[in-house]
């Protein structure tokens, strides 16, 4: 049996206080939230209790001072360890648990049945935000897990993210989805990077490039829509560019990278994947034929 918790609805907890969990104390607090907050390393409270947070004790205390407790550490292993602790797990007990942390679907699912064998509520959620962003208009926040509990806890989590994205029953569905985004960022960073390489060595500057790339992003953002919607209807034929034109380019990047004296560790990367993708027959297709080779 739940406990009611529509007698503190401007009451919530934050355990973590990381650069993150900071950012989301301090909104709530912005927001006119009653926050209570915890974190092993109790300096990280004193500027949110300067601010008007209530610093708790222990974690448990600070699971028992709200209805909703907000969890945002460096992963789901560093929340387990919390929360596993006998106090903190009793605690929860009626509480609504809000997963913020950085995990894979699988720890999501495991979390979700563990609270509910405390007798608690939990949403599990992704932040697709850097700290300084946390409370913005077009801030996005993934949250995934039962209908009713993501209805009751919308407008809180609403007050973090106002892209708040409702992910569907499925518990793991927001880590999945955080992975997916990461795989890109990944790309992109370390693509920039190789640029910026680029730039250093023939006499630009990396911050003309970013200039450059800024000013491409509705292009790029309308690709990656295009490549999505290519994967999901197997719609590989017919391209604007096809994998073969594009391989030639990257085995051209792999050239001047060794011309130039720079590393060569991406562009091989790159080439060599589209080379196995040529190789395999989808010369042809569309730039995302490359996920045929990825799959297998």
């Amino acid at each position: 049996m739940m406990k009611e918790t529509t007698n503190n609805p401007g009451k919530v907890s934050v355990i973590g206080l990381g650069s993150m969990g900071a950012a989301l104390a301090r909104t709530f607090l912005q927001k006119g939230f009653q926050v209570t907050v915890w974190n092993r390393d109790i300096a990280k409270a004193q500027p949110l209790a300067e601010a008007g947070a209530t610093p708790a004790g222990s974690a448990a205390a600070a699971i028992e001072a709200s209805p909703v407790v907000v969890v945002c550490v460096s992963d789901y292993k560093a929340t387990r360890a919390i929360l596993e602790e006998h106090k903190a797990a009793a605690a929860l007990q009626g509480r609504t648990l809000v997963q913020l942390s950085t995990g894979t679907p699988k720890e999501a699912r495991d979390l979700e049945a563990w609270a509910q064998q405390q007798g608690a509520a939990c949403m599990n959620g992704a932040i697709l935000a850097w700290p300084g962003q946390i409370g913005g208009d077009d801030t996005t926040i993934l949250a995934a897990g039962n209908t009713t509990i993501f209805q009751e806890q919308e407008s809180l989590l609403r007050a973090l993210a106002g892209n708040l994205t409702y992910m569907g029953t499925e518990a793991g569905a927001a880590a999945a989805l955080f992975a997916a985004v990461l795989s890109y960022l990944a790309g992109s960073w370390i693509g920039f990077c190789h640029g910026a390489l680029i730039c250093e060595r023939e006499g630009l500057r990396a911050d003309d490039f970013g200039v450059l790339m800024e000013a491409l992003s509705g292009i790029l953002g309308a690709e990656s829509r295009h490549m999505g919607e290519v994967i999901q209807h197997n719609r590989f034929r017919d391209p604007e560019s096809t994998v073969k034109t594009t391989g030639e380019d990257l085995e051209l990047l792999v050239q001047h990278a060794r011309e130039a004296g720079i590393s060569s560790e991406l562009p091989k990367f790159a080439a060599g994947l589209f080379r196995r993708t040529i190789d395999a027959g989808y010369g042809a297709e569309e730039h995302a034929a490359v996920i045929k080779v990825l799959r297998n």
